[in-house]
């Protein structure tokens, strides 16, 4: 295959093995053609999926004009891994020519010293384009944005425009519209690329704009501007501050980079990980970060336990209680996770709150109701006949049921206190809601045995 053909197969595994092979025979020459053949993110991607020692060696082959756009793709972890290795020249030439936003999406992980040079080496302008953009939180619209805008004045006919964009001789990426401002900067509107070539050059921008257009806020979080995007199906749209100024424009591509890592982090979070983690970060590191979370599920491991010793002698008596606990606790579980999951992406989207919460604790309990008595006829069914003992049936389906109302309860108001606390529901949620199943499990089959059977 040739490395053309490298370049456009789909699979990182494939282009992975390519790489090795080419390492491991010494063609360094080879590795780095088909490097500089590869997007960015695709470099990115494939560092991130290597061992420390290859990936440094293979760092070191990717042009050095691609270095700073890699290292704005990378995960953190593995962006510091790199950054550390780099001498301060090579960090100052990899950063040049790197939009503001981007820069500012990078500079935080860069020494002081290499900061210092970098800015000392900016023209004014730009230096305060990026001034401006640090100076908002980076999960913000304003950290988001790009202060590289194209104005237009309502004044003016769409034939005066064209000259200006051809005195100009390029565009920012990912332009689809310039901005209508006032003399002092106010956002009025937009108007269309589209419009500007295809109307009648004498008409003015003030009768051609659509000011239908809502500017985002400067303050807005990353999230509302996904939801913004995703609904008017947007290209760009423009920032405006508190006075209604324009001051930036976000582009779907910064978009785009919100909506993953909100989903790895969703993801990642549900096992008390960081969607910033290296995939190959050293034993030791990595050894300390999980385990806080097993101390923690261990914790609430030994709270389930105590729930059961309190029924030692129920289970002495009767053997066929402790055969059947994880049936009733993985059953609460799985009911439970997947009213937890519905919840936390309910809360993210906006769908859910507290105008609605109980409608959906209604229509949770009900199904986890229909959930229970039907798997609860199945398994009593199945318990009788297993163990001769109808009663046993009757104690384990009710248990279940119950463990499945219990566990709907949880994955519903879950979720709701933690972000009313403050804290990330995806984070700790799944940790909480399995110790709420397992110990309401445990405690509703033993108890109900001890008082039916016993």
């Amino acid at each position: 295959m040739s490395e053309t053909e490298d370049a456009l197969d789909p699979s990182t595994d494939r282009r992975l093995e390519r790489l090795r092979t080419a390492l491991d025979s010494g063609r360094l020459q080879r590795v780095q053609r088909l490097l500089h053949s590869l997007p960015t993110a695709e470099i990115a991607l494939l560092l991130e999926s290597m061992p420390i020692g290859e990936r440094q060696v293979v760092w070191g082959l990717v042009d050095p004009e691609d270095r700073g756009e890699v290292l704005v793709h990378v995960a953190e972890e593995v962006r510091d891994g790199l950054i550390r290795e780099m001498p301060i020249e090579e960090l100052v030439a990899a950063t040049e020519g790197l939009e503001v936003d981007d820069l500012a999406d990078l500079i935080e992980n860069l020494p002081e010293t290499v900061t210092q040079q970098l800015l000392r080496s900016m023209d004014l302008e730009n230096r305060q384009r990026l001034e401006a953009v640090l100076s908002y939180p980076p999960d913000s619209a304003g950290g988001l944005m790009n202060t590289d805008t194209v104005t237009v004045r309502p004044d003016v006919s769409i034939d005066v425009v064209l000259r200006y964009l051809r005195l100009r001789g390029s565009l920012p990426e990912h332009t689809d519209a310039l901005f209508v401002v006032d003399r002092t900067g106010r956002y009025l509107g937009v108007v269309s690329v589209n419009r500007l070539l295809t109307l009648d050059p004498e008409l003015v921008i003030a009768s051609v704009m659509d000011t239908e257009i809502r500017p985002i806020e400067v303050t807005a979080s990353a999230t509302e501007v996904a939801k913004q995007f995703e609904n008017l199906d947007l290209v760009s749209a423009p920032v405006v501050n508190e006075q209604g100024i324009l001051v930036g424009r976000i582009t779907v591509d910064d978009v785009m980079d919100v909506v993953r890592e909100e989903a790895d982090h969703s993801l990642m979070s549900m096992a008390g990980l960081d969607e910033e983690e290296d995939l190959f970060a050293p034993i030791l590191r990595r050894t300390r970060r999980r385990a806080i979370w097993l101390g923690v599920n261990l914790i609430t491991a030994f709270i389930a336990a105590r729930v059961v010793g309190l029924f030692e002698a129920s289970i002495e008596q009767m053997v066929a209680l402790a055969v059947l606990m994880p049936v009733v606790a993985s059953m609460g579980g799985i009911a439970g996770s997947q009213t937890l999951v519905l919840t936390i992406r309910g809360l993210a989207l906006g769908s859910i709150g507290t105008s609605n919460a109980r409608s959906l604790l209604y229509k949770e309990l009900a199904v986890a109701f229909a959930n229970g008595v039907f798997f609860g006829v199945i398994v009593a069914v199945v318990t009788a006949l297993w163990f001769g003992n109808l009663m046993l049936g009757l104690v384990i389906a009710l248990a279940l049921a119950l463990n499945q109302i219990n566990g709907v309860l949880t994955g519903v108001w879950l979720p709701l206190l933690l972000r009313k606390l403050g804290i990330d529901p995806a984070l700790a949620g799944s940790v909480v809601l399995t110790t709420f199943t397992d110990t309401g499990g445990f405690f509703m089959l033993l108890g109900l045995g001890t008082l039916i059977l016993l």
